[in-house]
């Protein structure tokens, strides 16, 4: 029952994998629910962002984050009493994290990003404390089940910018390169808490299915990017909007 609710984005939400588990039910029920909804009226669609997270056989799978609206119309169609008592329970965790975020402090103490790049600082402070409180160990075994890793497409998005053309920049900026058909860090990068190979099943033209590692990155590694990007001169979208003339 920790963390019903986490911020993401400055705002309070959570996921349908913590509902589903909340309330006892089917991950792939409340993923059509949510479908269901979204595909009804559109206005609702804000309130539910679909995401994915790495399950325990490391395999990729949807998820959807929900903020408070979301939750609330998904939630009316479960019933009973402890049903009642988990709402309430959900509710007050909105109300929690909410003020934490009105009031400018985080539970964990640490102050709201006022910028996308304080944002991304924040969260690689945050990594860099999990790795210095956890055994290696653990911290592998619980990153590679952790939904925030993130593929290249997920953070060239914040760029205007294609998968393929990050990769060819992060390329030229010496921080990977092509072995075989994959992406890998280069030597200077490995072992540094940037990014991680997971595995990637696929099927290929003969229905024959695989499995490929695929380069995903830490919040820390968003921060290389970021800070590597910002030195050429490219900024994320957001923070292009701020420089333009009000």
């Amino acid at each position: 029952m920790n963390d019903l609710v986490i911020m993401q984005d400055r705002q309070a939400v959570t996921t349908s994998l913590k509902v589903a588990e909340v309330f006892d039910k089917n991950h792939r029920d409340v993923m059509e629910s949510i479908r269901n909804l979204t595909a009804e009226n559109s206005a609702v669609e804000k309130m539910f962002e679909k995401s994915s997270y790495i399950n325990l056989q490391k395999h990729e799978q949807p998820m959807y984050y929900m903020n408070r609206d979301g939750f609330s119309l998904l939630a009316m169609g479960f019933t009973g009493k402890k049903a009642m008592g988990f709402k309430l329970k959900y509710i007050a965790a909105f109300n929690k994290m909410e003020d934490f975020i009105k009031n400018g402090r985080r539970k964990d103490n640490y102050p709201i990003p006022a910028t996308y790049g304080e944002a991304l600082q924040l969260a690689a402070d945050l990594q860099k404390k999990v790795e210095h409180d956890k055994p290696k160990v653990d911290y592998y075994d619980s990153q590679m089940r952790n939904p925030g890793l993130m593929t290249t497409t997920v953070i060239a998005n914040d760029y205007d910018m294609s998968a393929r053309e990050m990769h060819q920049k992060l390329h030229d900026y010496g921080v990977i390169y092509r072995q075989g058909k994959n992406w890998v860090l280069y030597s200077k990068y490995k072992g540094q808490g940037y990014a991680q190979e997971e595995p990637f099943p696929y099927r290929n033209s003969n229905n024959h299915q695989g499995m490929k590692p695929i380069l995903k990155w830490t919040q820390k590694g968003k921060k290389l990017i970021y800070d590597l990007f910002k030195q050429h001169g490219i900024l994320p979208s957001v923070e292009q909007m701020e420089l333009l003339p009000g």
